[in-house]
């Protein structure tokens, strides 16, 4: 059984710029703003609860729908309902009560959260590093290796600030490897790249919009470096062809030889990507 409490759903948007993206899709729900749905300006989020466990519902409009579906929000651990234009809050709920066994099998299968706390083994640039608290320390994050190997990550400061800082310094690694990356392939390509935006995008890896703004996901950084490359060799080739045609995997297996080794990487490891950052 599902029960449902009904609250205002806040929208949240993954790309502040205007103009047409390498994908439609330029928020994170899908919709670049609330659609009015059944009358409603703002949809609903709802709670449910199955089997005495709590489990964070979204209900999103969006316009181009065409039927209901269901999917799960990897790093906010919540099931995400679509509406087409003209469904109604009352046949939300019943499609998601006849999915009621889909949504927590799906939710069930999540990898284990790895919140940025002290102990946590994080991946930084595909290498494992252990999160060291050093209280006391001036600093802020920096790595180091012990005399056993291990690497570890360095987090000075209070306890409460580790997860923020920790947080912080993989945005400003992966904006200086992208940064680098991006400018190397435009140049390579002719083309300039007018903005970079590091976000924290569920649905893809990265975005471009036709007037050289490129958005890429924090947790790049956490992946190999040849997985990053091929991310920005991908985004800067859509500056030459704003699609997935032939034309424009060409370009990008002109300037970047590991396409496919990167791709695999990505089928098989995106999704546990996804795991880190959040709480249990």
């Amino acid at each position: 059984m599902i029960c449902f409490c009904a609250e205002r759903f806040h929208w949240r948007q993954n790309m502040a710029e205007s103009g047409r993206t390498s994908d439609p899709r330029n928020c994170r729900y899908g919709h670049s703003r609330p659609p009015l749905i059944g009358g409603l300006t703002n949809p609903l989020v709802f709670w449910s609860s199955t089997d005495r466990k709590s489990i964070p519902f979204g209900c999103a409009g969006i316009a181009r729908a065409r039927r209901y579906t269901l999917r799960i929000h990897p790093s906010d651990r919540e099931a995400i309902l679509t509406m087409p234009p003209r469904g109604t809050i009352v046949d939300a709920k019943d499609f998601a009560q006849r999915h009621g066994g889909w949504i927590a099998a799906r939710l069930g299968r999540l990898p284990k959260a790895a919140p940025f706390h002290p102990g946590t083994v994080v991946p930084l640039r595909g290498l494992a590093h252990r999160i060291v608290h050093r209280a006391g320390v001036r600093g802020t994050v920096w790595t180091e290796t012990r005399d056993s190997g291990e690497r570890i990550l360095c987090v000075a400061g209070e306890p409460e600030h580790i997860d923020r800082r920790v947080h912080d310094f993989l945005k400003r690694e992966v904006r200086k490897d992208l940064h680098k990356a991006a400018q190397s392939y435009a140049e390579a390509l002719g083309v300039k790249v007018k903005r970079l935006s590091i976000r924290d995008q569920s649905s893809r890896w990265g975005s471009c919009t036709s007037a050289g703004s490129l958005s890429f996901s924090w947790r790049l950084i956490l992946a190999p470096p040849y997985v990053l490359d091929y991310l920005a060799a991908h985004e800067v080739a859509h500056l030459v062809e704003m699609n997935h045609s032939a034309r424009f995997w060409r370009v990008v297996g002109r300037v970047c030889g590991h396409v496919e080794r990167a791709k695999t990487w990505l089928d098989t490891h995106g999704n546990d990507l996804h795991r880190y950052g959040i709480q249990d």
